[in-house]
Order: C-alpha cells, then sequence, then structure tokens
C-alpha cells in the first residue's frame, strides 16, 4: 500500500494562500491548495476593492479572488475543498486531517487561513455584509464620503476606524455597550478630541435598515444607562430603542486568526492565536514558523495591518521559503534537485 506526498499544501484560498499557489506553481512545486469553508476569505465580501495595485478603476473582490485561483491553476494548482482540523508535525512528512475525513501528506505547509471578523448579531447584518456594512475603514472607507457612520467597538480598533472614516464621512458616531472604552488612553483622547466623532454610551447595534441595491440606509440603537442593553432586553428589562439615518457601519469588535488546528503544536503564537513568524540569521522577516517546513501567510500572521495587498506579499514570501527549504531538504535526503507534486511512499 502506498500514499502520496505533496511537495507544497497551502491552507487557505483567499489572498495570502492565492499569491502563494502562483509563485509556487511557477516554481513547479504543483501545490494543493485546501479552499477551506469559506473560498477567497474575507475579500469575497467586499464589494468593491479600490486599493489593489493595477485596478485603477477598481475591482470586485469576487473578481479578484476568482482571477487570482484561475491564475494559480494556470501555473499548475490545484485546489481541493476541506478545512484542516488536525495536523501532526514533528517528523517528515507533515501529517494533515481535513474536515471531509481525508488524510494528506506533505513535505512543508503554508498556513494562510486568515482571521475572521467577529461580528456583532445585529439583524440584516447577513444580508447589508459588503452592501454597507463592513470589518474594514481601511478598505471601504472611501466610499462613505459625506456619509453619517456608525463604528462599533469600543477598543483601539475601534478608535482607529474612528479617525480613519472622520477623514472621508460627515460623522462618526462609536457605538459602545459600556461607559467606559476598553481602547488605550492616548487613542481614546484622539477620538474624543476629535470634532467630527462622537459617541453613543451603553448602546448596542440591533438592526441595520436598507438592502443589497440601496445599501445601509440607517440602523436601530438600544441603550440602557447601566449598559449591555441587548442582554438587559433579552432578560426583559426595559431599554430604550432609537432609528438613526446613516449611510454605513462598521465593525470593530475584533478579530479570530484560524488557527485552532495548531493547538498543540510547536507553532508559537500570540496570545489571541495569531502565528509568529521568524526572522533570518540577518534580522530580516521570513515567512518561516516555528516548526520546519511550516510557513504562514496574510491575516493569519498580521493582526495589525489586515490588507490584500499585505497579504499577497507574505503570500509570495512564504512560496519562496518553502521553495528553499524543500531544496535544502532534498539535499539532505541526497535525492534529485527536480520537484514533483506527489511521489508514493510506502504507508505504515
Amino acid at each position: 500500500m502506498t500514499r502520496d506526498i505533496h511537495d507544497l499544501v497551502i491552507a487557505g484560498s483567499g489572498v495570502a494562500g492565492l499569491s502563494a499557489a502562483v509563485y509556487a506553481g511557477r516554481g513547479d512545486l504543483e501545490p494543493l491548495v485546501l479552499e477551506g469553508d469559506e473560498p477567497g476569505g474575507q475579500l469575497t465580501l467586499t464589494t468593491d476593492v479600490e486599493n489593489y495595485l493595477g485596478f485603477p478603476d477598481g475591482v470586485g473582490g469576487m473578481d479578484l479572488v476568482q482571477r487570482g485561483k484561475e491564475q494559480a491553476e494556470q501555473f499548475g494548482a490545484e485546489f481541493q475543498h476541506g478545512r484542516i482540523e488536525d495536523v501532526v508535525l514533528d517528523e517528515q512528512p507533515l501529517e494533515l486531517s481535513l474536515s471531509t475525513d481525508d488524510t494528506i501528506y506533505t513535505r512543508s505547509l503554508i498556513v494562510a487561513t486568515g482571521a475572521s471578523a467577529r461580528w456583532v448579531g445585529a439583524e440584516n447584518e447577513d444580508e447589508l455584509m459588503g452592501h454597507g456594512l463592513s470589518t474594514c475603514a481601511t478598505c471601504d472607507g472611501a466610499f462613505h464620503r459625506g456619509d453619517d457612520v456608525l463604528v462599533v467597538g469600543g477598543g483601539d480598533s475601534a478608535m482607529e476606524e474612528a479617525l480613519f472614516l472622520a477623514k472621508f464621512a460627515d460623522s462618526v458616531t462609536v457605538v459602545h455597550r459600556r461607559e467606559e472604552l476598553r481602547a488605550s488612553e492616548i487613542m481614546a483622547s484622539r477620538a474624543r478630541d476629535h470634532d467630527d466623532v462622537q459617541f453613543r454610551w451603553n448602546a448596542e447595534l440591533e438592526t441595520i435598515h436598507g438592502s443589497q441595491a440601496e445599501g445601509v440606509t440607517g440602523a436601530t440603537l438600544v441603550s440602557h444607562p447601566e449598559g449591555y442593553p441587548r442582554e438587559k432586553a433579552k432578560s426583559g428589562i426595559d431599554v430604550e430603542r432609537e432609528t438613526v439615518d446613516i449611510g454605513g457601519v462598521f465593525y470593530a469588535v475584533g478579530h479570530t486568526p484560524n488557527t485552532r488546528f495548531l493547538d498543540d503544536t510547536g507553532i508559537e503564537r500570540d496570545e489571541n492565536g495569531y502565528v509568529f513568524t521568524e526572522p533570518d540569521d540577518a534580522g530580516r522577516p521570513t515567512a518561516r514558523t516555528t516548526v520546519d517546513g511550516v510557513f504562514a501567510a496574510g491575516d493569519v500572521a498580521d493582526p495589525r495591518y489586515r490588507q490584500a495587498i499585505t497579504s499577497a506579499g507574505t503570500g509570495s514570501m512564504a512560496a519562496l521559503d518553502a521553495e528553499e527549504f524543500l531544496e535544502t531538504l532534498r539535499s539532505s535526503d541526497g535525492s534529485t534537485a527536480t520537484t514533483t507534486a506527489s511521489q508514493e511512499q510506502p504507508a505504515p
């Protein structure tokens, strides 16, 4: 009995994973790309991308992802549905157990599984995400010139989003369920001191109004003087409701990196689950993780920038680092320098 061993598996089919697939394909690694539960990642929730290099008239998020997939396939990348649920990374080949009950073996792995923005559970958010509701002010703020917008959250990210949006919007209202921010004092002060940023304390977003055709047209806020009004409403406590006219809503309540499958491995992550990547001997950045043969790219290793263009860049870095690792691995094994997508090996 034999089993196939891939040279490279890429977990994730967002911009980082697709960029890695293009570079790896051009390097004749014939990568296998695991698309995950949400092929294309967060970019598919963005209707228009205006700040991606090479598209002066903008490009749809789904269109950009589809073009990337077609480009990767032209260079020999193979795509397969499935999500990694468990891994064994302490020996070669690496072993990946998928949600489809398949087991895949590979000499190297690029983790490009992204980070999922947290939603707040407001009514109509599923319908309006990407149609006036966004989780990225840097990505979508310019579409709201002259609008009144809401930012939901109370941490540093919410303050940064509010200050960025104030460059475009007529007014920005930060909606926070308590009367005290989680943000650092310097970020909170900057937002409080800005003329175009207001605060709605002890309030939460309950409903977003609008349609995919019209975009966001309004929102219903619920409030209570002691905070956490939605929780109180569920308990039967009287709360106040107000409907406001707005043109956009931005969620800034954090992201969760999709790295749970790396629990109990040697891959080092921060307290929030983002993967650490290591510098080279000269101190320059790489896509290498703390486990040989495993690399990270995109939002899964980037809690700061979270942009399509930076994800694409780290995707290419990961592919180049993986190619170098495979060359070293083959040299140490005394095998040929020719790369093959998969080779048969007796199964244990």
